[in-house]
């Protein structure tokens, strides 16, 4: 059977506009499932409202090639699947103009920046991505691949790549650009361009051009894809597409109004642009990933296989609400005109949509990175009124717990995914379950300095873990009945 590629899209519709009429006006890092599925959609979207083909994508995979390798006999196309109430009919994406493997040829990644028709780069990372300190939201320095940074290879990693390419920019009069993270970290704007900044100094260089770093949220699931929904695609079409993407229905894209240059005329097809990101940076950060996070560590120790069914199970539901109306809610600054509770309700409607099987496993990869902003910040805000946040406590016992004996949902040991993994389980190896998670709640460079000192959190979180060692389901059943 053929595979997908320009003319030959089988029972599928032709990708709109044609690919081959787009010019390179934009630049990705990281070619993952949720760019696919997310900015390429508000883009292309874009370019079919305006007619504006400037704005095609010229997208780098930032780890390994195999996304590339996958993309490139497609010439870039991809089918995005939406699985769900009111999804729509599978649908080819031709907004990738080119696709390349930045670990394979990392000078090709400052070169396409660095082209004066580029206006906008944007980034899907993830967490570790960004080579920071989750704490001080400093860069790593030390971080081996940033000090390879600093020597005279070429850059590889993001601070690097984007400090290089503005520097070359800077000295061409490129023009502006924008730059935009779209990664879940809170106020990733301000913290992309300070993590860039430290770089460029570190290293040397004048990154002085006009340069903007909008702050963003986005938001859809996108789970990894089967070969049973590769399988369906291709019986349903009749062409085989290697590299197809599953997702809801639903997607939000806000983004601060803060452009250096042009860009796509997202605000047309959906996106919002807001003054203030903060608001709905909490609100996505601390009631939709907080509870994302929750379902995974306490999923795991219940055997839960994806979300979906971690969600399912009524006690880890109660949780999630209580976690949202006890701990949150309060401290809170909601986005005006923002109903918080009915929000929460969406977010666990969306999470029980069993046609996208988001593992529990992979939601609870990276923890170190991701606790801070998803949890920890919830139980400094509520700490600030003088009260515990006992429901976030909960979910951060099952991060410390993962990281002590990090199982999957049939119970087998597995590795640690984290990219602090080696140093985490030094902290916890050869000690009892308290004082393990003890060590990990006063160390300042997981939970920070101010919650490292604060003793009422730590026995809350080491009283729940012990607990849920100890009794599993039943500690649950029991603080949900209390």
């Amino acid at each position: 059977m053929s595979r997908l590629s320009y003319g030959n899209y089988g029972a599928s519709t032709a990708p709109d506009p044609d690919p081959r009429a787009l010019g390179v006006g934009q630049v990705h890092l990281g070619l993952g499932a949720f760019h696919r599925a997310h900015q390429c959609i508000y883009t292309e979207d874009a370019i079919r409202l305006t007619g504006e083909t400037q704005w095609g994508v010229s997208a780098f995979t930032q780890r390994t090639g195999a996304a590339a390798a996958v993309l490139t006999p497609q010439d870039g196309l991809y089918t995005v699947i939406e699985k769900g109430a009111s999804a729509a009919a599978p649908r080819v994406v031709g907004v990738l103009r080119e696709v390349g493997d930045a670990a394979a040829d990392p000078g090709a990644v400052v070169d396409r920046i660095s082209d004066p028709a580029v206006r906008v780069v944007t980034l899907t990372v993830t967490e570790k991505g960004y080579r920071h300190d989750p704490v001080t939201r400093r860069l790593r320095l030390d971080d081996p691949d940033v000090s390879a940074d600093l020597t005279s290879r070429t850059p590889r990693t993001v601070p690097a790549v984007l400090a290089h390419a503005l520097a070359r920019r800077t000295a061409s009069g490129a023009g502006p650009l924008t730059v935009i993270s779209c990664d879940n970290l809170p106020n990733n704007g301000r913290l992309l361009q300070g993590l860039v900044a430290e770089f460029a100094d570190a290293a040397g260089v004048d990154i002085d051009g006009p340069v903007s770093y909008p702050s963003t949220v986005v938001d859809r699931i996108v789970p990894a894809s089967t070969p049973a929904d590769l399988a369906a695609l291709q019986r349903e079409t009749g062409i085989r597409d290697e590299s197809p993407v599953v997702c809801e229905p639903f997607r939000q894209w806000v983004l601060e109004d803060n452009f250096a240059g042009p860009i796509p005329a997202w605000s047309q097809v959906g996106a919002q642009l807001v003054s203030d990101i903060a608001p709905w940076e909490e609100l996505k950060l601390r009631i939709l990933n907080a509870a994302h996070s929750t379902l995974a560590y306490l999923g795991l120790r219940l055997g839960y296989r994806s979300i979906a069914d971690a969600v399912q199970d009524p006690t880890l539901v109660d949780v999630c609400r209580r976690l949202i109306h006890e701990d949150v809610l309060p401290s809170l600054a909601a986005p005006p005109g923002v109903d918080v509770a009915a929000y929460g309700e969406t977010v666990l409607a969306r999470f029980a949509n069993k046609a996208l099987p988001h593992t529990t496993i992979q939601v609870a990869a990276d923890g170190s990175q991701k606790i801070g902003p998803r949890l920890l910040s919830t139980v400094t805000a509520r700490a600030a009124q003088g009260a515990t946040a006992s429901w976030a406590a909960l979910g951060i016992a099952g991060w410390a717990l993962h990281v002590i004996d990090p199982i999957d949902a049939a119970g087998e040991p597995i590795a640690l995914s984290d990219p602090r993994a080696a140093a985490l389980q030094e902290i916890v190896a050869g000690v009892t379950v308290q004082t393990a998670v003890r060590r990990l709640m006063t160390d300042a460079t997981i939970v920070g300095a101010e919650l490292a000192h604060n003793s009422t959190f730590t026995d809350r979180v080491v009283e729940l873990a012990d607990n849920l060692h100890r009794h599993g389901a039943g500690a649950l059943h029991s603080e949900v009945r209390t």
